[in-house]
């Protein structure tokens, strides 16, 4: 991939994480001031919803990885085997201290953009991306075109 292919990827990925963000502030949200749970399971809930969504968004649109779903699942759930726990007991122990949650949920939400890029990069799509029908189309098309000029 060219650099400017590189940086368009990684545009994508946080405009798709973005929305996926949307997703986890405004379900933690709802979660956290209309119940009475603390704030791991408001989280919890929370950042599942929004790995759902940007698994799907990525996957597809980004990655353009026509790999197969059940492994590349398999693959991002082992990375928030680790995220996850790490970033609720931390959520918590510095939510016990005080901090506002809405803070604390900004730098989670942060470092998970930053270390899930890379994982979905480099472990889950390494050898997929641009495999899918959406970026096989794309490449005929530029063929077709370069074929014109």
């Amino acid at each position: 991939m060219t650099t400017k292919q590189n940086v368009w990827q990684a545009v994508k990925f946080a405009l798709f994480s973005s929305s996926a963000g949307l997703i986890e502030l405004g379900s933690f949200t709802l979660l956290n001031e209309l119940t009475p749970l603390p704030y791991w399971p408001c989280y919890l809930i929370a950042l599942i919803l929004s790995v759902l969504w940007n698994f799907t968004l990525n996957r597809q649109f980004t990655f353009k990885s026509a790999s197969n779903v059940p492994i590349a699942m398999m693959k991002i759930a082992a990375y928030y085997m680790v995220f996850t726990p790490l970033s609720t007991w931390g959520g918590q122990m510095v939510s016990n201290l005080g901090v506002n949650e809405y803070i604390i949920l900004a730098v989670t939400m942060v470092t998970n953009l930053l270390t899930e890029f890379c994982v979905y990069r480099f472990w889950v799509f390494r050898k997929t991306m641009n495999t899918n029908k959406l970026a096989l189309k794309q490449k005929a098309k530029a063929e077709k075109s370069d074929l014109t000029e």
